[in-house]
Parts: structure tokens; C-alpha cells; sequence
């Protein structure tokens, strides 16, 4: 068995040093208070098969905290105050050198919880670890001068969960809708240098990185842009390549018909639009931004965006090469082809192209094909979009999500226009609803009350990070609010106007839905007798936010949060406040936001429909997916999926695994085994389980995770069943 120590490191579980421990404070008592050796080592050998069932690492609190309840439980309450008093007093001399502590476990790679923190970050890597010692900085600014205490305490505790606070002392935001459109056309600047409209798809395609990049390192969240913006310059290196062709035979004084001349050009015009699309991929996925990983970008593919047929045409080409090109994947270490994390992909569905006699259903084909193998694109039906996104005209909207899946609220501006490029979130918190039930212990009334006490605690949590931002001059970020990723402002002007009258959203996370109702009313939220409880629960938030709304005039919108190393957080918090519940608090992980539980036996279908009700009252973001088999031989069944997408449901993804064995080559699905109450990755073919020597790509929560995951987040990956 192993303990997680304070700084975040594993250690191996040591029965002596609980002994010891009681021992020690036993001594410290009067004789008649004291209690006997047998009983110490009862005690010790109780406290030592809780961990032991528990199936995961305790965290040496918990165990402290199993020590006090066993000494109170013998009435030896003398001996658990002196036990106590001297945990306090060793908690305070830790207080001072605490941030010291987390980042040398960091540095020397000891801190567990900090190495699984995000799975797309290599924490070995040396600017991945600088990225992490400015966040333990950035927190201890945060908790010990920034944040109300109220704030800090309840975050500490697990009744929220105040995202990003490694950020926070920074004035940064959350995630972007990039306006590539305005900086192609109208030129930026990065870095001091004047970037000119390109004249070229392939220079295009150049800049994007750049901007790509830039925007990385000025924001923590995602961000998105769309083909789109790149699709009219295919049409200029059109132009460009058939004045290059006619010159070459007439210099060469070769007479060429014409139809030989526009298959030359055609040839060579998907030369460089094969070259642009390998530029973004690879570009991507090398880069490395100034928090240590690669850019977490979407990329866009809405064929209803292009403004004429031939932008159109020229859209699919750009669409179909990308496609084409993930589903060949990149090279690792070893040569191999395997699945990038990035740029994670989001393909429309739509009528020009959802139906077998639709113009352009070869590219759902194969978007179909790419997910089978690659786990992306993710798909959005236009048809339920334009239901649930309509504006203020009554006009409905089809767009993309801000990085995995943040969307923003309809907005129209001052001449009457709808506007989402160049749009953003201020940031989340995310309440956490089994402890809110919890705490009600099943008190409807009860419930109610302290909900309505943790919102409140939320949205004194967002307003901190939306005043952060308040004052904020454009100059901290050129690229984002002078140069045009997110606005034109002048130098040294204030981005509030921003932060107001809906422009930019701001985001009230929740999790573990499921646990919630599950705990108030015995059922599962898919049971009829559940249901109708769990979507008052989603409505009262939504309720909270249009309250906030009005009275702020910011546009607070409800969030399904995609949950990483918070889950575990939230569960081993849940455990401490309430102990193992079966069914409830039994697990190293509580339910991303609605979603039915991953242990829940239910179709790809009855799932896809059931949950479109609730990512219904998520406007500012959700996700749903499925669990299927490897679907390479069976892409009907993909496409049948598709369809149902977008009959259903508005935003959802199908998860397979594309894992790699280093060591012995084996390409099927790397597994979950259990050594020593720990979970990790191994081949089934050589056993090989290091996990430098593999490569394993997962769906972590909206994005998928190509490094590893939490004791919480693995156990969620390995109990999912498959809904196919």
C-alpha cells in the first residue's frame, strides 16, 4: 500500500509510524488517561485494513484523521486532545515553508498529485516545472492575500473548486474564441513585428501557428479557431499558381490545352494546402508554450460558415486533407504512428453533408473513419445548435466551443450583428453537489438551503475573478487585445468594456450529478423517479446565474466542468466529510457534470438522448460522449451514430482507445492492473509498465490525454463500460 505525504509524494504505507504516533502522545498524558499497548495496536491494525479496502493511497490527513475518530471512539478524549494539539502544532511550523516544500517535490519529481495534475504535461520537462514553481507562487499569493478566506477554506475543503488559482494572482483569463479571420485580413502584430495580410494559403497557415502560440502563452484555458478564416486564401494561392504555371510554358514554349493547365494546377494547389494543414498539425503538437505544453487548440470545420460555392469548395479540400491527415496520426520516438492530443478536432453536422445524398457526405465518411481510429473530430449537430443558440433577434447560431467545450452565450452587438470570434470566458468555479447532499443528509429542505449558501459561495469566488480582471490594461497581452485575437483596443485602454453586457461569459462549474440524486432519492438520474429532480437541480443554477446576470450585467452562464485531477480531489474530499458511502462516496472519482455514471449499463443511444436534456440547461459548455469498441471494421455503425448526433443532441464525442507498446509493439488497448493498491498502465502482451515506453491516448474529459492521470481519473478510465 502506499501514503500520499504532504508535499504530494508516494511513500510505502507504514503501520510502525501510526503506533509510534499514538505512542508518543500516549506518553504525553497522565497515567490514568493513557491507553493500553493492546489497544494501540488494535487501533493501529484497524486504521491499517480501512486503507487496505480503500483501495487507493490515503493521504497521511486521512489517516490522522482515522487516528483522532479511533481515539474518541474509546472515549480516550485526553489522549486524542494531546494527539491533536500536537498535529495542530506540527501543522503550524509546516504553514511557513509550505510553497517551499510543493515545489521542491516538484523539482525533484517526488509530488504524485503535481506529476498527474494535467495529462498533457510532461512534468520532467524542465519548462513544465518552471510553469508549476510560478503556480505554487501564484496559489500561496492567492490563498494568503488575494482570495477571501471563506474562499480558500472551502475550496481547501472540497465544497468548490476554484479553477486555475496557479493564474489567479496573474491578470489571465480563461479561454478564447480567436478572431483569425480579422488578423489574416487585416494584419497583426506579434511580437513587435508587423504580420501584413498573407497571400497564400501555406503563409496562412504559417501565421496561424504563430497566433496559435502567442495566444497559448497570454491565456491558461483553450482556445478554437476555425478553417474558415483560412479558406479564402486558398483561392489566392489558386491565383498565384496558375499565373506560375502559364509562365513556365510560355518561357518553355510548350502549348498546353487548357484542361491539362487546371489539372497541373489543381495538383499543385493540393501540394500546399497538404503542406498548410501538416503545418498546423506539426506545429502544433512541437510547440511548446510558456506553460510547458503544446497550444490546446480546436480547430473548426463548419462547412455553413463560408460565404459562396467556391469558398465552400475550397473549405471541404482544407477539410478533407485534415481529416486525411489525422487519421494518419503523427510519429512518435520510436516511428510508430500513434494519436495526438492535439489540435483536438470538431467536424458540423449539417444537412449539406449528414445525409448519403448530401454534396459533401464523403467527409463525414471519413470524419467517421478519423474518430474510429483517432478519437476525433467531436461532433456538433447544427440542427440542435441553432434550437438551443438563438439571440436576442430570435435568430439561432451554429459556432464552436472555446478550447474542449466552454461555449458562449448569444451576443449581438451595437449594430445589430451577431459576434462570437474574438470572444472569451473570465473563468469557473465549480460547486460540488454530492457535498451539498450530503450535507442536507438527505433533507430536501435542507438541501435547498445549503445550496442556495454554496451558490452564493460561488458567486462571491467569480466575482473575485471577474474584479481580477476589472483594470486589466490591454498592454499585458498585445496580442489578445491590441492586435486582434480578441480586440483593437488602444494601448494602455482597459479591456472592462469587455467583461460586461455579455460580450465575454463567465462560468458556474458543477459536478457529480449523479451522486447528488442518487444520494436524495436512492435512484440513478436515469430512473423516471430521479430525473425530474435532477433537472431541477440543473434549472436552479441556471436560475442563479440569470440572477447574478441581471444584477451584474455579466453574463454568468452554467457550465458542465471537465473534471481532471479535480475529481479525485472532490472524491477523497467527500470521503474525509462523510466517509465511504456505498454507491455515493465509494470511488476515487465523482460523475463529470450530468453524465450518466461510467459504471451505468446503458446504450450508446437511450444515453445520448437522456443526457441531451441536460446539456440543454448547460449553456456555457457540456459535452457528451460514448463508449464504443474499436469501431475500425465497423464505420456503418459510426455513421449511424452521426446521424443520431444530430437528430439528439448537440455537442458529443465517441471514445475508443489508440494505445502503442514501446517495448514490444503492440497496438491494441494498454490495461489498468492493480499493484499494491495502485493503479497503473500496463502491456498485456510484454508487461511492460513503464510508462516512458508507451503510448496511451484516452479521453480524459472533453480532450483527450496523452501522458497519464490521477489515482481518481484512472480508476474512472478503467470502471467505464462500453455503450456499444
Amino acid at each position: 500500500m502506499k501514503v500520499i505525504k504532504r508535499n504530494g509524494s508516494e511513500a510505502t504505507f507504514d503501520p510502525k509510524k501510526i503506533s509510534s504516533a499514538i505512542t508518543k502522545a500516549n506518553l504525553s498524558v497522565a497515567e490514568n488517561f493513557r491507553i493500553s499497548d493492546e489497544k494501540i495496536e488494535e487501533i493501529t491494525k484497524d486504521i491499517t485494513n480501512a486503507a487496505k479496502k480503500a483501495k487507493r493511497a490515503f493521504s497521511v490527513e486521512e489517516i490522522q484523521d482515522l487516528v483522532e475518530d479511533a481515539l474518541m471512539g474509546e472515549n480516550a478524549f485526553n489522549l486524542a486532545r494531546a494527539y491533536i494539539t500536537y498535529r495542530y502544532t506540527r501543522a503550524l511550523a509546516r504553514k511557513s515553508n509550505t510553497t517551499d516544500e510543493q515545489i521542491m517535490g516538484l523539482i525533484e519529481q517526488e509530488n504524485e498529485e503535481v506529476k498527474q495534475e494535467n495529462s498533457n504535461k510532461n512534468p520532467t520537462v524542465s519548462s513544465v516545472q518552471r510553469d508549476y514553481m510560478a503556480g505554487e507562487v501564484s496559489k500561496d499569493l492567492s490563498r494568503r492575500i488575494l482570495l477571501p478566506q471563506d474562499i480558500v477554506k472551502a475550496h481547501d475543503e472540497g465544497i468548490i473548486h476554484f479553477h486555475d488559482m496557479d493564474y489567479y494572482a496573474q491578470h489571465m483569463h480563461n479561454c478564447d474564441l480567436v478572431n483569425l479571420e480579422d488578423m489574416l485580413q487585416n494584419g497583426t502584430v506579434i511580437s513587435g513585428t508587423m504580420i501584413e495580410k498573407p497571400h497564400r494559403f501555406l503563409t496562412a497557415c504559417n501565421i496561424a501557428t504563430q497566433i496559435i502560440a502567442q495566444v497559448a502563452s497570454s491565456q491558461y484555458g483553450g482556445q478554437s479557431i476555425s478553417l474558415t478564416h483560412l479558406a479564402p486564401f486558398v483561392n489566392d494561392s489558386r491565383k498565384k499558381i496558375t499565373e506560375e504555371v502559364k509562365k513556365e510554358f510560355e518561357k518553355a514554349g510548350v502549348k498546353v490545352s487548357d484542361d491539362k493547365i487546371k489539372e497541373i494546377i489543381e495538383e499543385k494547389l493540393r501540394k500546399e494546402i497538404a503542406s498548410g494543414v501538416q503545418t498546423i498539425q506539426y506545429q502544433v503538437v512541437t510547440l511548446m508554450t510558456t506553460n510547458g505544453q503544446a497550444p490546446f487548440i480546436t480547430v473548426f470545420m463548419y462547412l455553413g460558415e463560408a460565404r459562396n460555392e467556391q469558398e465552400k469548395k475550397d473549405l471541404a479540400i482544407i477539410i478533407e486533407e485534415t481529416l486525411k491527415q489525422r487519421i494518419q496520426g503523427v510519429k512518435n520516438e520510436a516511428g510508430v504512428w500513434i494519436t495526438p492530443a492535439f489540435p483536438k478536432l470538431i467536424y458540423v453536422l449539417e444537412e449539406q453533408n449528414i445525409h448519403e445524398n448530401s454534396p459533401y457526405y464523403y467527409l463525414t465518411q471519413l470524419a467517421a473513419k478519423c474518430s474510429a481510429k483517432r478519437m476525433v473530430p467531436d461532433y456538433i449537430s447544427e440542427k440542435k445548435m441553432l434550437e438551443y443558440k438563438v439571440d436576442k433577434n430570435g435568430e439561432g447560431h451554429c459556432y464552436t466551443c472555446m478550447g474542449c467545450r466552454s461555449f458562449l452565450t448569444p451576443y449581438v452587438d451595437e449594430n445589430g450583428k451577431p459576434k462570437y470570434y474574438g470572444r472569451f470566458n473570465q473563468g469557473v468555479v465549480t460547486i460540488n453537489l454530492p457535498d451539498v447532499a450530503l450535507s442536507s443528509k438527505g433533507n430536501e429542505k435542507q438541501f435547498w438551503k445549503i445550496f442556495d449558501e454554496r451558490l452564493d459561495l460561488c458567486y462571491k469566488a467569480l466575482m473575485c475573478r471577474h474584479n481580477r480582471l476589472k483594470g486589466t490594461p490591454s498592454d499585458v497581452a498585445p496580442i489578445l487585445w491590441q492586435y486582434g485575437a480578441l480586440a483593437r483596443l488602444k494601448k494602455g485602454e482597459k479591456i472592462d468594456k469587455l467583461l460586461y453586457g455579455g460580450y465575454s461569459t463567465i462560468s458556474l462549474g458543477y459536478a457529480g450529478l449523479y451522486e447528488c440524486v442518487k444520494y436524495m432519492t436512492g435512484f440513478s438520474h436515469t430512473d423516471d423517479r430521479a430525473k425530474g429532480f435532477a433537472l431541477k437541480v440543473m434549472q436552479h443554477m441556471n436560475d442563479k446565474c440569470a440572477e447574478w446576470k441581471k444584477k451584474e450585467n455579466i453574463d454568468f452562464s452554467l457550465y458542465g466542468t471537465p473534471l481532471e485531477s479535480t475529481t479525485y480531489k472532490f472524491a477523497k474530499a467527500l470521503q474525509r466529510r462523510f466517509g465511504i458511502i456505498p454507491g455515493i462516496t465509494d470511488k476515487s472519482y465523482i460523475t463529470n457534470s450530468y453524465h450518466v455514471h461510467v459504471t451505468e449499463e446503458i446504450d450508446a443511444f437511450t444515453k445520448l438522448k437522456f443526457e441531451s436534456d441536460f446539456q440543454r440547461l448547460s449553456p456555457g459548455g457540456a459535452i457528451s460522449y460514448v463508449e464504443v469498441p474499436d469501431m475500425k471494421n465497423n464505420i456503418d455503425a459510426v455513421l449511424s451514430l452521426l446521424k443520431y448526433i444530430y437528430d439528439n443532441i448537440m455537442y458529443a464525442e465517441i471514445n475508443t482507445k489508440s494505445d502503442y507498446c514501446q517495448v514490444c509493439g503492440y497496438d491494441g488497448e494498454i490495461q489498468i492492473v492493480e499493484d499494491d493498491g495502485k493503479l497503473v498502465w500496463e502491456c498485456p502482451n510484454c508487461h511492460n509498465r513503464d510508462q516512458s515506453k508507451m503510448n496511451v491516448a484516452r479521453r480524459t474529459c472533453g480532450y483527450i490525454g496523452t501522458q497519464y492521470w490521477n489515482q481518481g481519473r484512472t480508476q474512472e478510465i478503467r470502471d467505464r463500460v462500453l455503450h456499444l
